[in-house]
C-alpha cells in the first residue's frame, strides 16, 4: 500500500512530563484511521506535531515517503530527556503549518476557527489563495484576475459539493453548529489535500448532527480521493467510519487494528472503551 503519513518513534516532552511516548504509525493512501484515546492521552499533541505546530522532541515524520519533520534532544532537553530511542536520530527538520499545507496537508480544530466576519463564500475563497500562482506584483496591477475568476468559480463549485451553496452568502457565524462545522472541513479541502486531519469533528453535535457528519467524511474521502486521519471520542462514528484505529493512554501506543480487534481488545477496554458515560 502507498503510505501518504508515517510516524517513527515520536516523543514531546515539556519539561519533566512526556505528553507523547514513541508514537509510531502509518496512513495509507485511500484510508480513514483513526486516533482514539481518554482525555489527556496525546492526541492533539501528537496532531499538533504532525502539523507543525510543534516541534516533536526526538523522531520523525514522513509525508508521502519524504522526510518533512526530524528532531532529537537539543540544549537542555539533552539532560532532560526521558524518552525512549534517544540517539537513533541525527536529522534536525522542521516545516511551518502553511509549508506543510502546500504539500498537502489540511487540518481542522476541536475548537472551530471560522473567519467569524467573513461569509461562507470568502472562509472557502480565502483557503484557496494558499494555492494561487499571481505574486505581489501581478496582484498590485490586477492582472491576475484570470487565476481569481477561476478561484471564485471552484469556490462555488466546492460549496455546491458540501451542500453549503445556499448559504454562501451568510455569515460564517451565522451558520448552526453542524453546518460551522461542515464550513470548517470544506475550507481545508480547498487548499486541496490528500491528507485531511480531522481533530475531534463532532465535538459538540448532537445525534442527527454526528450521523450526517459521519456520511459527509465518508462522501468526500471518496469525491476527494484523500486520506483521512481524525481524532474522535464518539465511538459510533469511530467504529462505523474507520478503516483502522491506533488508541493511546497517556501518549503511549497500546493498541492497532481494526474497528472489531479494537473492540474486543482488553487493554483499550480497560484504559478506554469500558468507561461509560455514566462512570465519568
Amino acid at each position: 500500500m502507498e503510505s501518504v503519513l508515517r510516524l517513527c518513534d515520536i516523543t514531546m516532552q515539556f519539561g519533566g512530563v512526556i505528553a507523547v511516548n514513541n508514537l509510531s504509525m502509518e496512513v495509507n493512501k485511500g484510508e480513514i484511521v483513526a486516533l482514539i484515546g481518554p482525555n489527556g492521552a496525546g492526541k492533539t499533541t501528537a496532531f499538533n506535531a504532525i502539523t507543525g505546530v510543534y516541534e516533536p522532541t526526538n523522531g520523525a515524520i514522513y509525508y508521502k515517503d519524504k522526510l518533512v519533520i526530524s528532531n532529537k534532544p537539543r540544549g537542555k532537553m539533552k539532560k532532560l530527556y526521558a524518552g525512549e530511542n534517544n540517539g537513533k536520530y541525527h536529522t534536525v527538520m522542521s516545516k511551518t503549518p502553511d509549508k506543510l499545507t502546500k504539500l498537502g496537508m489540511a487540518r481542522t480544530f476541536q475548537n472551530i476557527r471560522l473567519f467569524k466576519s467573513m461569509t461562507v463564500f470568502e472562509n472557502v475563497l480565502t483557503a484557496k489563495h494558499l494555492r494561487r500562482k499571481s505574486n505581489l506584483f501581478t496582484a498590485t496591477f490586477h492582472l491576475n484576475y484570470k487565476e481569481e475568476a477561476s478561484m471564485r468559480a471552484e469556490t462555488l463549485e466546492l460549496l455546491k459539493l458540501v451542500g453549503l451553496e445556499d448559504v454562501k452568502d451568510e455569515l460564517a457565524t451565522s451558520l448552526p453548529y453542524g453546518k460551522q462545522r461542515k464550513l470548517e472541513i470544506a475550507r481545508a479541502l480547498a487548499t486541496k489535500p490528500e491528507l485531511l486531519l480531522l481533530d475531534e469533528p463532532a465535538a459538540g453535535m448532537n445525534p442527527q448532527e454526528t450521523e450526517e457528519l459521519t456520511e459527509f467524511i465518508r462522501t468526500i474521502r471518496e469525491n476527494f480521493d484523500i486520506t483521512i486521519l481524525l481524532i474522535e471520542h464518539h465511538m459510533n462514528l469511530v467504529m462505523d467510519i474507520s478503516d483502522r484505529i491506533y488508541v493511546i493512554d497517556f501518549g503511549k501506543e497500546i493498541a492497532e487494528g481494526t474497528p472489531a480487534e479494537i473492540q474486543s481488545n482488553q487493554k483499550v477496554i480497560d484504559a478506554y472503551l469500558g468507561v461509560t458515560e455514566e462512570d465519568e
